[in-house]
């Protein structure tokens, strides 16, 4: 290693991994690593167990790297890679002690991190802005945009200029609305240059530095990536997401099992109460379109309701057509009485996408309310499919994970125990999330899990040697038959399915007619409404000037 900081914890070390041993004989889908020559007391540790490793599997699109604990007032100096699940809760990908801190040292960690993660790179990942950090994320994270804790440097930058912000109470109040509130890159840099030459601060160096830097911080730089957070603007005040209130200042490296233990069981009740919530109860709609019916069907309750926002905000964001090149026609949305806020949306018919100035859905997976209000326009009546993240949805733990890349993991053999254990606990998960939505699919599930127990058993019964030939020798040549009689009920299935999707876009049909009436009627209503209160004005003004006579 290289030179660095080094930390000691005694024996509490040897604790935390001997529980991590025996963990790993229970399970042997717990991944860990000590940093240096075997087991020694004063090697960086890692460790990701079963559960964080198939959270990544479906929500390791962006991290987050968590360090709060290495600052000296904790005991220990724990880090955690954490992110977000379907719900917008913190979910665990991972651990470490980091009892020695150089730029090989967390070389090391993200390596052997992103080799627990089966070698699939995120999307984009955020951490505190330390130079050792961001080595190593340019290193073994060549393709992930690395965003620097936008609240970090704003309490940074409230420190080092302390005393600017005693005797200009007022410059605090302006930093964070520049930075925050800038629509456009243009705008932000004039704002930047306005308020340094406002409080003469042109030449200092801190922010010289932060400015150089404003690509990996600054919000409206990081538009075009995707980060998890439901608003450009709402990032998290701290990157201690997961373990906050569980490992604190008094925490001991003999305490930290347990409070793991408690984080991690916490956050799985607070998942199970968000998809009960989810799935047995129905929010308020707000309005009659059927793409808000859709996404309360399709999303989970949070970001359903964030959804819902954005589609409210259109009534108040009418789109105007200024350029039509044919399949792409240009829109521009601005709210009432704000048409210095404007925002472009370019919208292809036929490929029924849209693009927005805003980047709203780029950086949140949420579609924005300019796109919804040409959507509106257009008479888009639901939701496009590319425009349904899979990670927000209420379904986001069934099916194929965010990627389907290679579960096998790097310098491990394709038999090896870890494999298997991981690809088959992942499909009996399913089940058990299914089976548990209603006495008939619990029915379903568990027959179809004692069949596969009785073959199973078969198997085993034959030996690791049996083949196949052994199978169908031994009674089992009734399958192909079965075969046949599947492909005959595929042939069926088709035709069934051809049927019903026949059936889906003439109800389809009916179902834009009823709502052109309903618009039409609803227009109607609205104008009724308009002479109504028009007449009743002319009314009131005759009784006023009556009265005065």
């Amino acid at each position: 290693m290289s030179g660095g900081r080094q930390r000691t914890l005694g024996v509490g070390v040897q604790h935390v991994l001997d529980h991590l041993k025996r963990m790993q004989a229970e399970n042997p889908a717990l991944y860990y690593a000590v940093q240096g020559d075997g087991d020694q007391s004063g090697g960086n540790i890692f460790w990701a167990d079963a559960t964080s490793r198939m959270n990544y599997s479906y929500f390791g699109d962006t991290v987050v790297l968590d360090t709060t604990f290495r600052k000296k007032q904790y005991r220990v100096p724990l880090a955690a890679f954490t992110g977000f699940n379907h719900h917008g809760q913190p979910v665990l990908f991972g651990c470490a002690l980091v009892l020695h801190e150089s730029e090989s040292s967390f070389i090391w960690l993200f390596q052997t991190w992103l080799q627990a993660m089966s070698g699939r790179q995120p999307i984009s990942i955020t951490t505190d802005p330390e130079r050792l950090i961001q080595v190593a994320v340019a290193q073994v994270l060549p393709g992930t945009r690395h965003r620097f804790c936008k609240w970090a440097i704003f309490r940074e930058t409230l420190e080092k200029l302390s005393h600017l912000c005693q005797s200009h109470p007022t410059f605090e109040t302006e930093f964070r609305k520049c930075v925050n509130e800038a629509e456009t890159i243009e705008e932000f840099e004039s704002c930047w240059e306005s308020l340094l030459n406002r409080y003469y601060i042109m030449d200092n160096d801190w922010l010289q530095l932060m400015y150089s830097a404003r690509q990996q911080w600054v919000p409206v730089y990081m538009r075009d990536t995707f980060f998890g957070e439901l608003s450009i603007n709402e990032s998290y005040k701290s990157l201690n997401l997961f373990f906050d209130g569980y490992v604190t200042a008094s925490t001991t490296i003999q305490m930290l099992v347990r409070q793991y233990e408690k984080a991690m069981a916490s956050w799985h009740e607070k998942e199970l109460k968000a998809d009960y919530d989810t799935t047995n109860s129905m929010p308020v709609l707000k309005t009659p379109s059927p793409m808000e019916k859709q996404a309360a069907d399709l999303y989970s309750r949070r970001i359903f309701r964030k959804f819902q926002e954005e589609l409210v905000e259109t009534l108040a964001n009418p789109a105007t057509k200024i350029n039509d090149s044919g399949t792409v026609a240009t829109y521009r949305v601005a709210k009432f009485g704000e048409d210095h806020k404007a925002h472009a949306v370019s919208f292809n018919s036929f490929e029924m996408k849209a693009n927005c100035s805003c980047q709203l859905f780029e950086y949140s997976g949420i579609i924005c309310r300019h796109i919804l209000a040409v959507f509106r326009a257009k008479n888009v009546l639901t939701l496009p499919s590319q425009y349904v993240l899979k990670r927000w949805t209420r379904n986001a733990r069934n099916g194929d994970a965010i990627d389907d890349h290679n579960s096998e993991l790097p310098n491990e053999a394709g038999d090896s125990s870890t494999v298997r254990y991981n690809k088959l606990r992942q499909e009996a998960i399913k089940y058990v999330e299914e089976g548990a939505k209603s006495i008939h699919i619990y029915n379903a599930a568990m027959d179809a899990l004692k069949e596969a127990s009785r073959k199973v058993a078969a198997v085993k019964n034959r030996g690791p040697g049996a083949t196949n030939g052994d199978i169908m020798a031994n009674g089992v040549v009734g399958a192909l038959i079965a075969t046949e009689e599947d492909q005959t009920a595929t042939y069926q299935s088709v035709e069934q399915k051809e049927k019903k999707i026949r059936e889906l876009s003439a109800e389809l049909e009916r179902t834009n007619q009823r709502c052109e009436v309903y618009r039409a009627n609803l227009l109607a209503v609205l104008r009724d409404m308009e002479e109504q209160k028009l007449k009743l004005s002319v009314k009131v003004q005759n009784a006023r000037l009556s009265l005065k006579e």
